[in-house]
């Protein structure tokens, strides 16, 4: 198995969650933000991290539990995205950008969930 620092998912994952906390420290500047900011703070963070236990699982199921709950964390911070961005939290400019990270998050996370369960 790859290291983590190799493998495209664990990098594209944590590069997206750094994103998300930039997006959060972003959204505190205005308490109206502050509920969804912690809620896709969450689930944008929570990606990588499935991901990376999903790398040092114990078994096939283990690894397939993960990347399946990375792909639905990456499924929730992508509403969450379209909220803050049709509620002109942020604008389409930024929205578009970080909404494009997501949706290849989830096209990678569900290529790897289904690859996995075929073997």
């Amino acid at each position: 198995m790859k290291k983590t620092e190799e493998n495209i998912i664990a990098v594209k994952s944590k590069a997206f969650a750094i994103r998300i906390i930039k997006l959060y420290k972003y959204l505190c500047d205005d308490r109206a933000n502050e509920v969804i900011g912690k809620q896709i703070l969450k689930s944008g963070t929570s990606i990588g991290a499935n991901v990376k236990e999903a790398l040092r699982g114990q078994s096939k199921a283990d690894f397939i539990a993960k990347m399946s709950i990375a792909l639905k964390e990456a499924s929730e911070t992508e509403y969450w995205i379209e909220l803050l961005e049709e509620s002109d939290c942020i604008t389409e400019t930024q929205g578009a950008s970080i909404q494009n990270d997501c949706v290849e998050l989830i096209k990678i996370l569900m290529s790897i969930t289904k690859t996995a369960e075929k073997k």
